[in-house]
């Protein structure tokens, strides 16, 4: 046999079944797959990222970037840093359940926001508000890239994001500006320390009221024109509300009512023990108090600006069995401007009246359901053209109440700079700073709750020779139905002497002063009008119904 050639190397094989050869191929390119698909998968993700964030047009821009105000960390989510974006989304988050909690602790005590410290808390926050959505703007914008826009959209979208930073700061801009408003508001009519002696005694943080059931407040028209010396109180209010329900009755008093008395035992009960100036038959008029403690040091004690009021709510107070808080001065011819603040007021005028002086010239309010301007609402209020002042101090009642129910919280807060401006000029208190937290709280329930009015106007009272003591039954009885709710308020009166002598005050938890009847002065002046009051009852009727809101 022939002997075997050697096989050469790179010499082709035998051939494979084809079966096999097939398996091998197979076995081949399945590595060359694994091998190519990563760089492949490299090269495709590059083009499938810049198809999901495809260049943003101008329009679209300014579009995400005024999103990310209302939805802080759109733009950024957009634009692919998603940490950024998530981060303040959260921290939004948790902005808007702190707002809410904070809203749902202010609705519990309203009182925190009269607070100095509060208010400077606020305008703080305001600041940093401010800035903190600026910078959101601005790293927004710059976010999704503006460089790409061409020339033309570049300036476009600059001077609208500018735009909307000084709108996104407005809104904190005006919150700061009426905040320091209130401010200095509360801290210019409310002053620190307010009496030398705290009126509500016993006062503590849980009970700022002492116990007391009830808080009286007067309230002064003062006609301080500039053609008169002093101040004319020509419209005078007792408000006497009640601390747990806000049940307010309003006591008016007429302007002429003669010859007051005073607590026996002060300085003024002593000058006057028969009354104020009743040596005068037809002087002595309650109007003219103020004015007198003012113009007697020597009689009344006090600094400037304090002996008046001091004068009259002795007297008032004297007058009607109470005790008498704290009284707040509205100087009328201001009263107009707050008025045309808050829009005018809607009020029901029974009939036509002229105003203007003596005989209407200036023009007339017609009778109906009428808006009144701020210059109209104070002289329906004031008029005397072909009435007198008892009907005068219904109009004026009936001003005071719609001021009171019309005065919502937007219309104050949305004129709040401008009425402070003129609060800051008309109105005077005594109310110390400090009570303004709790006064505030007592003065969301009167919103909310019943008002009743009461006049001591004829025929049911006379103010030439008043009955001290139906006027004090008839006060007492209307304070008790104030607080009845399934009952009509009404106030029945005792028919008594006009010449029944003072009662020496005794303070109680109710604000009233129990009388101890005191012996008859020895010096008597015979009135000159009946000693009767012709009708037993005086009613306490809801400002509804008098004045048809």
């Amino acid at each position: 046999m022939p002997a075997e050639q050697p096989q050469e190397t790179g010499a082709v094989p035998a051939a494979l079944p084809p079966q096999d050869h097939a398996q091998k191929q197979d076995r081949a390119q399945e590595q060359v797959d694994r091998v190519q698909e990563p760089a492949q998968g490299a090269q495709r993700a590059p083009k499938e990222r810049l198809k999901f964030a495809r260049p943003l047009t101008t329009a679209s821009l300014i579009g995400w970037t005024g999103l990310s105000v209302i939805l802080p960390g759109a733009a950024h989510l957009r634009s692919g840093h998603r940490r950024t974006g998530y981060a303040l989304l959260g921290a939004f988050a948790v902005l808007l359940v702190a707002a809410v909690v904070a809203a749902f602790l202010v609705s519990k005590n309203a009182g925190f926001l009269a607070r100095d410290s509060t208010l400077t808390t606020m305008v703080v926050l305001a600041g940093v508000g401010a800035v903190a959505w600026f910078l959101l703007v601005l790293s927004s914008y710059i976010a999704l890239r503006p460089r790409r826009l061409t020339g033309a959209g570049q300036v476009v979208s600059g001077i609208a994001v500018g735009v909307l930073c000084v709108a996104v700061m407005s809104p904190f801009a005006l919150a700061a500006s009426t905040t320091l408003a209130a401010k200095d508001l509360a801290n210019t009519i409310f002053e620190s320390g307010g009496t030398p002696t705290p009126v509500v005694s016993g006062a503590h943080e849980d009970d700022p009221w002492g116990g007391r059931d009830r808080v009286n407040f007067l309230l002064v028209g003062g006609d301080g024109a500039g053609n008169r010396e002093g101040i004319r109180t020509d419209s005078m209010t007792v408000a006497s509300v009640h601390v747990a329900t806000g049940n307010t009755v309003m006591f008016s008093l007429p302007r002429n009512m003669q010859h007051v008395r005073f607590p026996p035992g002060t300085a003024l009960g002593r000058q006057f023990p028969n009354g104020f100036m009743r040596e005068l038959p037809n002087g002595g008029l309650l109007n003219e108090v103020w004015q007198y403690g003012e113009e007697h040091p020597e009689i009344v004690q006090g600094k400037d600006g304090q002996r008046g009021p001091k004068a009259l709510m002795e007297a008032i107070g004297h007058t009607l069995n109470l005790r008498l808080d704290y009284y707040a001065l509205v100087n009328m011819f201001g009263f107009a401007h707050l008025v045309d603040a808050i829009g005018g007021l809607k009020i029901r005028v029974e009939r036509d009246v002229p105003w203007g002086g003596l005989y209407g010239t200036a023009g007339t309010i017609k009778a109906g359901y009428r808006t009144l301007t701020g210059e109209e609402a104070l002289w329906y209020g004031r008029s005397r053209v072909g009435s007198d002042d008892f009907s005068r101090m219904g109009r004026q009642r009936c001003v005071i109440g719609a001021f009171a129910q019309q005065a919502t919280p937007s219309a104050v807060l949305t004129n709040f700079v401008k009425i402070a401006g003129v609060a800051k000029r008309m109105a005077k208190t005594d109310i110390p700073r400090e009570m303004l937290d709790p006064l505030t709280e007592l003065a969301l329930k009167v919103k909310n709750a019943r008002i009743t009015s009461l006049q001591f106007v004829p025929p049911e009272f006379y103010s030439g020779s008043p009955d001290w003591q139906k006027i004090r039954a008839a006060t007492a009885r209307a304070l008790r139905q104030s607080v009845q709710p399934s009952r009509r308020a009404q106030a029945a009166g005792v028919t008594a002497s006009p010449g029944t002598s003072g009662a020496t005050p005794a303070p109680s938890r109710s604000g009233t002063v129990t009388a101890t009847p005191t012996p008859s002065p020895t010096r008597t002046v015979r009135a000159s009008v009946p000693r009767e009051t012709p009708t037993q009852n005086g009613t306490a009727k809801s400002l509804g119904e008098l004045c048809g809101f």
